[in-house]
């Protein structure tokens, strides 16, 4: 197989980045880097800055990550910038560096992920002669506000995006009541959602084009096969866990009051965000409810091992769940919200349960708890699913063909016949 190169372009990437979008561009990315391509990262520094105002990261303009280059953008007007983008769906004041980088790379594969504040759909037409691609890591494509959240307080069921829009003190795209976005996404060869249910939910709201599906992954697994938990737990009593932001979309109002009743293990939160307040106001009295703000990858692992179970309640269309396949990694069952993506993902693995009512969550709860041949078979379904679905090893390779499929229908057989021999799992 000859070495590809392959340019990501995105708004965020770490350290500049909120959520497992980047995370999943830079494990892509490390990955293909690991099969002997070349690859570079191009994202928009001044769009996370804006959004997280203080000190900016430690780290350089050009960067090297583990093999992959990564080239941050910067301007001298971040929020005229971020806010031309946003409203003209256009890179007004970057698109002649974006272009430079991408003429004088000579790339043969340019994949679109977050474009929203880096380009928007006008950058769909900056790849030139390369193989492109664009990644669907949220519902940008069909909701302004990206996660399929009406007002800021329910699920969307029908398109009221304009007082949407308002209600959370945006200002409206009127590009998007002009065609402008499905003219600009026909110019990609092939868009991938990373669930078939975030597949079905985009065609559902009035998305097109035919999508791939390709799930996140997490790296290969350590020889020696299923982590043994050693060690003392960080945590004195039995407890669920929780991992992620503290959002009001992440559901868990619904889950901190069952531990008023259920006194037998606590609930240990690891994560922060802009509805902690609210939810440590709602935890007050109750000693059984532990947030431990933001933690170190290396503690998080020891947190997920020693659980007896990930507690996943997201009440908003999430376009995958990768804490759910961290915690299967580490060899913890899962207790998932019956929404989205989760059931797809708990029903491929066999490796945890679902809710819908607190009386549910409550009674997986207990049997998790209260039965530890249970809790192991759902332990061992959930690591063999990682291993065999969600592992580097087998994701890659399927991307690779997903690349190699839209090579050979465009006719860029060069980049086709280069992928031809790579080994699909």
């Amino acid at each position: 197989m000859s070495a590809l190169r392959f340019l990501m372009v995105t708004t965020f990437y770490p350290p500049y980045n909120f959520g497992g979008d980047g995370i999943g561009i830079q494990r892509l990315s490390r990955g293909l880097v690991k099969r002997g391509h070349q690859v570079t990262v191009l994202h928009d520094a001044d769009a996370y800055n804006l959004l997280n105002p203080g000190t900016d990261p430690d780290a350089p303009a050009l960067d090297d990550d583990q093999g992959v280059e990564v080239l941050r953008l910067k301007s001298r007007v971040p929020m005229l910038s971020s806010l031309l983008t946003q409203q003209l769906a256009r890179p007004v004041v970057k698109g002649r560096r974006i272009h430079e980088v991408i003429d004088s790379g000579h790339y043969d594969v340019v994949n679109f992920h977050n474009i929203s504040l880096v380009g928007g759909p006008g950058l769909l037409s900056y790849a030139g002669d390369a193989v492109s691609l664009y990644m669907a890591h949220e519902h940008w494509l069909v909701c302004p506000m990206h996660v399929l959240w009406r007002h800021g307080k329910e699920l969307c069921t029908g398109r009221e995006c304009l007082r949407c829009t308002l209600s959370y003190r945006r200002p409206p795209q009127l590009w998007r009541y002009t065609g402008y976005l499905e003219r600009e996404i026909e110019r990609v060869d092939a868009v991938i959602a990373m669930s078939r249910f975030s597949r079905d939910k985009h065609r559902e709201f009035g998305f097109t084009r035919e999508m791939e599906v390709l799930p996140y992954f997490l790296p290969d697994p350590e020889q020696g096969g299923p982590p043994v938990v050693a060690g003392a737990s960080p945590h004195p009593r039995p407890y669920f866990f929780f991992a992620g932001r503290l959002e009001r979309i992440k559901g868990l109002e619904d889950v901190i009051p069952v531990f008023r009743d259920f006194l037998g293990a606590d609930l240990v939160i690891a994560g922060d965000g802009t509805h902690g307040a609210q939810l440590r106001a709602l935890a007050q009295g109750m000693p059984n409810v532990k947030f431990l703000g933001r933690i170190a990858p290396d503690d998080l692992r020891q947190y997920y091992q020693h659980a007896v179970a990930l507690v996943v309640p997201s009440e908003c269309f999430e376009t995958f769940g990768i804490v759910l396949i961290e915690s299967f990694r580490q060899g913890t069952p899962v207790i998932a919200r019956r929404l989205g993506p989760f059931p797809e993902i708990v029903e491929q693995s066999g490796g945890g349960e679902l809710f819908s009512s607190r009386d549910e969550l409550l009674q997986a709860m207990r049997r998790m708890q209260e039965d530890p041949h249970y809790r192991a078979r759902l332990s061992a379904s959930g690591y063999a699913a990682y291993v065999n679905r969600w592992s580097e090893q087998v994701v890659v390779p399927q991307y690779l063909e997903i690349v190699r499929r839209a090579a050979a229908r465009r006719g860029h057989m060069r980049v086709a016949d280069a992928l031809a021999t790579e080994e699909v799992a």
